[in-house]
């Protein structure tokens, strides 16, 4: 089955990945079309129409000037946009191009000794211009995929993934079909271009010094020459949306105000959503304490407690504040009575005068 003659929607029944010998040693300013092109006729090759170029971001990043001299800790600050965890050495963060990894994606191998590189400053950029250049020297309509290595919370080992990308669209969003069971699928979207990034991998390897693959038998993905598509950063979670966007350590420390860096992580809860919000995070309460959530305009609101220990209501209001914290909102002020205590909240575009 040809791509032309598959029907929508349905996976080919063959795709290939060839990585190629002989690149050497890339520096400063080397000509990464010119590379790809003479390793494939080396190996008696050439480029096709549809065909999916991957390229691991270290040699992108030695092409365009970024090996710093230096260790990973002295460059980690400059290239992190938010801490998203820490956990003895290791540190994830949150990069400049969205991208969630150890260390920023800063990496010592594959460089001389006292070097590391620095990820690519714009990969969806770099992807374009190799692009660009391959069409201009042999008329040929590919897509680049500019890829890099990244652990996964929730499992050992890595895989690569995209970082950035051009001429291929980098989601296959089925919503709206239906299976053979007749099941209409809603949020099904596989991930094509790093699903592309880690086949690649598998040919090109860490050790080998083939820094580029090939993969064809999906031209029917690749876009028109003068399209490239919306780029890899349309993978990328806005912060407000990442329901896992802070460690259990830095979730606590934002919560609780301790941490100046990771202040303002995400987006806070419309006042509307927040009484349903605190009742999912203080449903155990229930029947112990008694709350409630007023409204007083779109920025600010009260959380009512009443309890007959007075050190039983102190520990819950602490706990209430932590979890409104944690929901975007801040302690302006509070009120205490015998038997009840009223939390004034606001949101961070009204920032408190000051912390209880």
């Amino acid at each position: 089955m040809t791509a032309g003659d598959r029907p929508a929607g349905e996976a080919p029944d063959h795709v290939s990945a060839r990585s190629y010998a002989g690149v050497g040693e890339v520096t400063d300013g080397a000509d990464l079309a010119a590379l790809l092109l003479d390793a494939l006729a080396a190996a008696d090759d050439a480029l096709r129409d549809g065909d999916v170029v991957l390229v691991t971001s270290k040699v992108v990043s030695k092409a365009e000037g970024r090996r710093r001299a230096g260790e990973r800790d002295e460059h980690l600050a400059a290239e992190t946009e938010r801490v998203v965890a820490r956990r003895g050495p290791t540190t994830i963060v949150r990069t400049h191009h969205g991208l969630v990894m150890a260390g920023a994606g800063i990496d010592a191998s594959n460089t001389e000794a006292g070097t590391i590189l620095l990820l690519p400053t714009d990969p969806d950029a770099s992807a374009r211009r190799l692009r660009a250049e391959l069409h201009a020297r042999t008329g040929r309509r590919v897509a680049v995929v500019v890829t890099d290595t990244a652990g996964r919370a929730w499992r050992h080992g890595q895989t690569d993934l995209a970082i950035g990308l051009a001429g291929l669209e980098p989601l296959d969003d089925h919503a709206g079909r239906v299976d053979h069971h007749g099941n209409t699928l809603a949020v099904t979207a596989p991930a094509i271009a790093d699903e592309l990034a880690g086949l690649g991998d598998l040919v090109k390897g860490k050790l080998s010094g083939r820094p580029f693959a090939v993969v064809r038998g999906l031209g029917d993905r690749v876009l028109a020459a003068d399209d490239d598509g919306p780029g890899a950063r349309a993978l990328t979670r806005a912060a407000e949306e990442d329901l896992f966007g802070l460690g259990a350590r830095d979730a606590v420390l934002t919560a609780l105000g301790d941490d100046p860096d990771l202040a303002g992580f995400g987006a806070a809860l419309d006042v509307a959503a927040l009484p349903e919000a605190l009742a999912v995070v203080l449903g155990e309460l229930e029947g112990r304490l008694g709350w409630t959530v007023e409204a007083d305009g779109p920025a600010r609101a009260s959380v009512r407690l009443r309890a007959g220990d007075p050190v039983d209501l102190g520990w819950h209001a602490s706990r209430v504040a932590t979890a409104a914290a944690a929901l975007g909102w801040a302690v302006a002020r509070v009120d205490r009575a015998d038997t009840s205590l009223a939390l004034e909240l606001t949101r961070p575009s009204a920032p408190p005068p000051g912390r209880p």
